[in-house]
């Protein structure tokens, strides 16, 4: 009886709502509901947005108001209202909104007026984005996220079954909430507390980061702004009309993108005249995955500066055969903002193009000038004086920084606190902060989540006792060993610091014809040196940096050669350097890098006869060191190895693959090479001093989330360095090290975009033997080399049909390659072709080396071969030269994968 009246009362208290405010409908004259229209209350940090079905709810305390409605294409309302102590029913008709054109016409052979207004807007882009210099600002975010199609449900029906019992449904939207509090200061510093969040899936906490979206910038998640200063090398604007709303004249601009795609936004962007700030906005783009994403945003202003109060973003897509869509709603109403004092006063702009200014600026005038001081002496500007101003500026503010010792490459910081009773809130209280109503499908959804929870509280009290035992046994099962895990695979964690893990024989076979077929499997014992530190305040749960100790083994055993080899070693690393000890006996390729994988040779072996894969023995015992100094901008790393060498034949005469070609056959185990005549070497010992560096050539810059740095990504050029020692060494008469030689090599290598969805990348290195006074194969330069129409790795820097061995030298080498990807090239000129997310490719390879005869492959290729479900496939065509002589022509299936 008392879990009937527990069900009864929280059906009860679900539907009550706080005290009172305001609540309605907005619809068109037509009785046309208006989603997402923007309501705020002015002199306060009070605002809504309606929902899907056009209800909105503000709650207030007693008092006079004035509201203001918005809606992008429609008359904004402004309307006068008193609060008592219930709710009143304010429902709003909107006018659709009437433009007039400016006297100034676009007429034949006349520039559009639209890139006026546009170029006045650019230039004070980055004014409008500087212009804040604090704020708080109270942020409600809801998501919802919907699969809609899943390919060959019928093969995990039962894990389906099993998911709806935890809210989870195709075709049923998945619903996250949340309330913060943010506190911003310039230039990126965000600080938030997460007072309340809510999902329909369950009870957990999940921490979204603030998504504020500024067109001000010049790229918006790596699409070109339409502010951005190089806007008019990617779209045409076309004005449509003024309207004037609230004592202020705001055009309407059609943003036209010259070519529409990933990269860039089509749609219409509202500018303010004179100020030409941005009113409003709705554009739309498509993301690298081939998703189409809608944008809308709606500014008000907050102590005369234009605020973006809501935002929504809409998402829908396909990729790999499932379909999805999601929807993201950010309401924020701010208070305690604070002006930069050098953007208080406004200025005029003037298009240079039509109207000179008052007085125009040399770089003389600008530079060492504060900005406030020469706004306070000249209020008119042309667009590019004041572009120069505000760079003056801004480097000011850079060496102002560096004088006061703060850390100028940090991009942003962050910091987050979760309210104890985030996750605790009552419905009322959800009521009284919600600034979109939640429609009926996600009160239902609510509804179903919290019936189940209270479901799953009465059978866990009938059974309390049963529910610990279970939950004792297994934990306790977790470190237990069960046969069946030499099989699968398995890591038992003893403890919070110790960690042991099998790799089993079934997960790594393979076959080869020096070897025949292979199991590999390992065991490794991992220890932290101190109690791991967990980061709970990021969205995962992450360890911090602690440093470890790994005692480990591999073993292999061969079938075709009947036997068991293996290696073992023992490791220390912490926060980026490690240093190690390992030794024993394996079998190896002789280039290193394996430009083969084992399972692509195993392929080409059993089923083409195709044995690319040439492999040596080696018995040895290496040290081994890495680092990262500098703050991960360089990597350093350095080895000395002692091992003997033999070369291997393979197992046995006459082998069978699984199918037989009468036009293939296998080959020896013996690379054929043009500098040796083939790769043959006597068993031999070698040490070897091995030292490489690598270093980033522009500073990392960082991001800091709760104390903690994050590198970002460098995209700087990398400049790498390496220089091999084959050291010679006797004892008495014995020679203990046949090798004796010196071998160095540099490189750079970088990729960057040329424009949207266009890239530049190369590498390139030079190198060779200083001392080549006793040199063996495997100590050759060798390079990566394909010989199979499956071309599998980093498209820039592998050969196409350069024989895996054929060039490997002892002497010197030059190595060059170039990949450019187009956004437009040829058949990506047609719309239809490019919104698929294809890309066509241009590369060029080439090698020198005594013998190389300037080895040469140009190719075409068209990435993302079936976009949506296997994009990081694709087709190549290329044609191989030497001594600038055409040679053939060739055909891969490329793909960024790497098999192992």
């Amino acid at each position: 009886m008392k879990y009937i009246l527990t069900i009864f009362i929280f059906f009860f208290f679900i539907n009550l709502v706080p005290a009172q405010g305001i609540r309605g409908t907005i619809k068109t004259s037509k009785g046309e509901v208006l989603p997402y229209a923007a309501i705020v209350v002015k002199g306060t940090s009070s605002g809504a947005i309606t929902n899907s079905e056009g209800r909105y709810e503000v709650p207030l305390k007693p008092g006079k108001y004035a509201v203001v409605f918005q809606y992008l294409g429609f008359q904004a309302q402004e309307k006068a209202v008193e609060i008592g102590s219930d709710w009143q029913t304010v429902d709003v008709t909107m006018e659709e909104q009437a433009f007039r054109l400016q006297e100034v016409q676009a007429r034949e052979g006349k520039e559009d007026p639209a890139y006026s207004i546009m170029r006045r807007a650019i230039a004070k882009a980055r004014y409008h984005e500087l212009q804040v210099m604090s704020y708080t600002a109270k942020a409600y975010t809801k998501t919802t996220f919907t699969i809609t199609d899943l390919p060959m449900q019928f093969m995990y029906r039962k894990q389906l079954k099993e998911a709806e019992k935890e809210g989870f449904k195709i075709g049923v939207p998945m619903l996250y909430e949340s309330v913060s509090e943010v506190t911003f200061k310039q230039p990126n510093t965000y600080r938030y507390r997460l007072m309340a969040t809510r999902n329909s899936m369950g009870d957990n906490i999940s921490v979204s980061d603030y998504f504020l979206t500024s067109f001000y910038r010049p790229e918006v998640n790596n699409a070109v702004s339409p502010l951005s200063p190089k806007a008019f090398a990617y779209y045409k604007f076309e004005y449509q009309g003024t309207f004037s709303e609230r004592g202020i004249d705001v055009s309407k601009i059609q943003v036209n993108p010259r070519a529409y795609g990933e990269g860039v936004f089509r749609g219409t962007i509202f500018i303010i005249e004179n100020s030409w700030a941005i009113h409003s906005l709705q554009l739309e783009t498509r993301n690298p995955l081939g998703f189409d994403i809608k944008i809308r945003q709606v500014y008000s202003p907050v102590q005369n500066v234009w605020l973006p109060v809501n935002q929504r973003y809409n998402l829908d897509g396909k990729i790999m055969g499932a379909a999805g869509n999601a929807q993201f709603i950010i309401s924020q109403t701010f208070n305690s903002l604070k002006v930069n004092p050098a953007f208080v006063e406004d200025v005029k702009i003037v298009d240079e193009k039509f109207e000179k200014p008052a007085v125009s600026l040399s770089n003389k005038d600008i530079k060492g000038q504060k900005l406030e001081d020469k706004i306070a002496k000249q209020k008119e500007y042309s667009t590019k004086d004041f572009k120069k101003l505000l760079k003056e500026y801004e480097k000011q503010e850079y060496q102002a920084k560096k004088e006061r010792k703060e850390e100028v490459e940090v991009s942003r910081n962050d910091s987050t606190v979760i309210d104890s009773l985030a996750g605790k809130r009552s419905n009322a209280f959800w009521d009284s902060l919600r600034t979109v109503p939640l429609t009926s499908a996600e009160r239902i959804s609510y509804v179903k989540r919290d019936s189940l929870k209270i479901v799953r509280k009465i059978e866990v009290q009938k059974d309390s006792t049963k529910a610990v035992r279970d939950s004792t046994k297994k934990n306790r099962s977790s470190k237990t060993f069960k046969p069946g895990q030499l099989i699968s695979g398995n890591t038992w964690n003893f403890t919070n610091r110790t960690a042991l893990t099998w790799d089993s024989p079934l997960q790594k076979i393979y076959y080869n014809t020096v070897e025949g077929y292979t199991f590999d499997m390992g065991l490794r014992l991992r220890y932290f040196l101190r109690k791991p530190e967990r980061d709970s305040t990021r969205r995962r749960v992450v360890n911090k940096p602690t440093p470890d100790l790994t005692i480990g083994g591999a073993g292999r055993y061969e079938f075709g050669m009947k036997r068991l080899i293996g290696t073992g070693s023992i490791g220390y690393t912490y926060k980026g350097t490690s240093i190690g000890i390992m030794g024993g006996r394996w079998v190896n390729q002789f280039n290193p890098n394996e430009p083969i994988s084992p399972f692509l040779n195993s392929v080409t072996s059993l089923l083409f006869e195709k044995n690319y894969a040439k492999l040596y023995q080696r018995d040895f015992l290496r040290l081994g060191i890495s680092a990262r100094p500098f703050e991960n901008r360089i990597n350093v790393s350095g080895s000395l190895e002692y091992a003997e060498r033999t070369e291997l034949a393979n197992y046995k005469e006459n082998l069978k693959p699984w199918i037989d070609w009468n036009q293939f056959s296998y080959t020896p185990n013996r690379p054929t090479n043009a500098e040796l005549g083939s790769g043959a070497f006597p068993v031999n010992q070698a040490l070897t001093l091995n030292l490489a560096v690598s270093g980033k050539l522009a500073a990392t810059r960082y991001r800091i989330r709760n104390g903690r740095r994050v590198a970002s990504r460098n995209n700087s050029p990398e400049l790498t360095l390496n220089y091999r020692k084959g050291v010679p060494f006797n004892s008495g008469n014995t020679e203990v090290s046949d090798v004796d030689y010196d071998f160095v090599q540099a490189g750079l290598s970088h990729s960057f975009e040329t424009g949207i969805r266009s890239r530049l990348s190369y590498n390139v290195s030079a190198g060779g033997f200083l001392n080549d006074k006793t040199v063996f194969f495997p100590d050759f330069k060798h390079f990566q080399g394909n010989e199979f129409f499956l071309q599998q790795g980093d498209p820039t820097s592998i050969f196409r049909m350069l024989p895996y061995y054929q060039y490997s030298t002892g002497k010197r080498f030059v190595e060059g390659h170039v990949l450019m990807e187009y956004r437009k090239f040829l058949i990506t000129q047609l719309t239809l072709v490019r919104l698929t997310g294809l890309k066509e490719n241009l590369f060029v390879h080439y090698l020198g080396t005594p013998n190389s005869k300037n080895y040469t492959e140009v190719g075409y290729a068209l990435d993302g071969l079936i976009p949506g479900i296997f994009p990081f496939f694709r087709v190549e065509v290329i044609s191989q030269w030497q001594d600038w002589q055409y040679q053939k022509l060739g055909f891969r299936i490329g793909t960024t994968l790497k098999f192992r």
